[in-house]
């Protein structure tokens, strides 16, 4: 699929493009979803560029997603998806970029780009050219990042309470369980935002030491000095999250083997508690011909009250010296 971007009055009109309809020569930004063969030609052709080819990004070395053709910049980088994905191939976009437009080339709907879509259709105040479109875009994509770290950091926040907030209880081995799968997924989801936060500093400063060739503003190479120091943040902030989440693991897998050491030691004192019984047991249960009480009415009753006598004075001990 190819949507155009081109100039109006509010800003840039957004055009769908059917399945053989001519691509507008005064296209500012070209979003290719998913392109077939036929229209990333066509984007080509307008571009004067070669754009990388789905298997070509996937066999490119990370390091070597940034480059120069004869007619633009192509970069690639991952960006934050709608929804949690983990898959690099969904979220990386491939921008190539020249002084006077952009082509986005996606195989996946990372949010920000969508939120943008609809502020570059009303608003005109940003600057039909290719290099200040892919600015605004970083502006929308840089505070994307913030809000996925912070919802991360929140996640894991609402996870601490819920498994300090009750204290050690032998029946939460299942709460025990959903929370160590829980960190699990928010771990990946840090993960994730740190690939992220390293391919677009990397494809920031890449752009801004190309300045001469995209014909960037002072200004414009300001903001990709500033959204680099942004982007480290964040990522400085994710590296201060991987320390509590690995933090709140060793606690949880702590708690977890509290717990298990609280049931060993209930059964050992429950063990403990029915030794005396039955070792009265035992001692009435000998066959000795001479033995005490063997014919006195009352001496099955006297043992059973032996044992009783002998059972709760050793849960009274126990419970003295807090072992229960």
């Amino acid at each position: 699929m190819i949507i155009a971007y081109c100039p109006s009055v509010k800003g840039l009109e957004r055009i769908e493009l059917s399945p053989g309809d001519a691509l507008p020569s005064t296209s500012i930004w070209i979003d290719l979803l998913s392109p077939t063969q036929e229209e990333q030609k066509t984007a080509e052709k307008l571009m004067g560029a070669e754009i990388p080819t789905r298997d070509e990004i996937a066999s490119i070395e990370t390091s070597e997603r940034l480059y120069l053709e004869p007619g633009a910049v192509i970069m690639t980088a991952q960006l934050p998806m709608a929804t949690p994905v983990i898959d690099p191939a969904l979220s990386s976009v491939t921008f190539a970029l020249n002084a006077k437009r952009l082509v986005t080339v996606r195989y996946g709907e990372p949010k920000s780009l969508t939120v943008f879509s609809k502020k570059v259709q009303s608003d005109p105040t940003i600057p039909h050219v290719g290099p200040a479109i892919l600015l605004a875009m970083m502006d929308i994509i840089v505070d994307k990042c913030a809000d996925e770290m912070e919802n991360a950091s929140r996640q894991y926040d609402e996870l601490a309470l819920q498994v300090f907030g009750d204290g050690l209880n032998t029946r939460k081995t299942a709460s025990y369980q959903v929370a160590i799968k829980r960190l699990g997924q928010i771990g990946l989801q840090v993960a994730k935002m740190h690939d992220v936060c390293a391919s677009l500093s990397r494809m920031l400063l890449y752009m801004n030491s190309h300045a001469k060739r995209l014909n960037l503003s002072d200004q414009q190479s300001l903001d990709c000095r500033t959204f680099g120091r942004d982007i480290r943040s964040i990522k400085e902030h994710g590296d201060g999250l991987d320390n509590k989440l690995n933090f709140l693991l060793d606690a949880t897998v702590g708690l977890v083997t509290l717990e298990q050491n609280q049931i060993a030691k209930l059964f050992t004192v429950l063990g403990l508690i029915f030794l005396p019984p039955t070792l009265i047991a035992s001692i009435y249960g000998m066959n000795f011909v001479n033995m005490p009480e063997l014919h006195w009415e009352q001496g099955f009753m006297f043992s059973l009250g032996l044992m009783l006598v002998s059972v709760i004075a050793t849960f009274v001990f126990f419970r003295w010296k807090r072992l229960l």
